[in-house]
């Protein structure tokens, strides 16, 4: 395989471009970090690397450990893996080198980050075991998105603090709303399959209820981090424009009619990912004091 058709190939694989979920609040807890102890170009391009490798090592991971699921459920049967295109091994080399990339990347920011990466790694891995034994299992995808923000923040302070904190509980409630919505439209297979999820244990129209509530707390805790932080005027417009995207998002899906799932998934979550982050950026240019970024 030539290395351009390699790269097209586990991108595809491992949905590269739903990094835009993630990697726009591991920035944003960098930029509030920041605001206390400013930030090198050198962390910025680590924790870029950091985010990548752990995304690449937990969307690998999940694409073998789910390749019989995948190769029975006609959504996903034509992925990668089921369809041959990639091996099992080839994955799992693939998913070897992510993970250490994550682990280089944290031992050039700080030794906090050097050892929590094992335990990072642990849980982005056992997510994709969740869904075999819990209905829970969107929290625990919700936790490994959830700690971006934070690991950012200890990447540039090297230390632990309540904004990032209150920040990756947010994501975490904001994940785990969005990824019940997607689950939805497998509830059939899942029920056949034996697998778990909220819409399998409560049914589509009560899951919708639950991710209406987290998405309800994502946005009081966006609040309570804005007034933690100090942040000014566009922080506030940008929390009120994520909290319209989410309406729009509820609206796009109901209990007998998923079929704007697309719209409701990718569209709108990426965009508040990319809203929020340029809500703190632009709050923090404008408003802000001191220099962000250090040489």
């Amino acid at each position: 395989m030539a290395p351009l058709q390699a790269i097209a190939v586990y991108g595809r694989m491992i949905k590269f471009s739903h990094s835009v979920f993630a990697l726009p609040f591991a920035f944003s807890g960098a930029l509030l970090a920041a605001m206390h102890a400013g930030i090198t170009l050198a962390q910025i391009g680590w924790i870029a690397l950091a985010m990548v490798g752990a995304r690449s090592a937990a969307m690998g991971f999940n694409r073998l450990a789910d390749r019989h699921l995948d190769a029975a459920n006609p959504r996903t049967q034509n992925r990668e893996l089921p369809r041959g295109v990639v091996s099992p091994q080839a994955v799992g080399l693939f998913v070897v080198l992510s993970a250490l990339a994550l682990v280089l990347a944290a031992y050039q920011l700080n030794s906090l980050c050097f050892y929590l990466s094992p335990l990072v790694l642990a849980v982005l891995l056992f997510y994709s075991l969740t869904k075999r034994f819990t209905w829970a299992s969107h929290l625990v995808l919700g936790l490994s998105l959830g700690g971006a923000p934070l690991g950012a923040w200890i990447a540039v302070t090297g230390d632990f603090d309540l904004i990032p904190l209150l920040l990756c509980l947010g994501v975490l409630v904001w994940v785990a709303g969005f990824d019940i919505i997607y689950a939805c439209q497998d509830h059939a297979f899942d029920v056949r399959a034996g697998l778990h999820s909220i819409p399998v244990r409560f049914g589509i129209a009560r899951a919708l209820h639950i991710a209406r509530a987290l998405h309800l707390l994502f946005v009081v805790l966006l609040i309570i981090v804005g007034r933690l932080a100090g942040l000014s005027f566009l922080y506030w417009l940008g929390v009120v424009v994520v909290a319209g995207l989410l309406v729009y998002e509820h609206r796009l899906v109901r209990a007998d009619d998923l079929s704007r799932m697309s719209t409701a998934f990718m569209t709108v979550n990426s965009t508040v990912s990319l809203i929020y982050f340029a809500a703190i950026l632009a709050d923090l240019l404008v408003f802000g004091e001191g220099e962000l970024l250090r040489f």
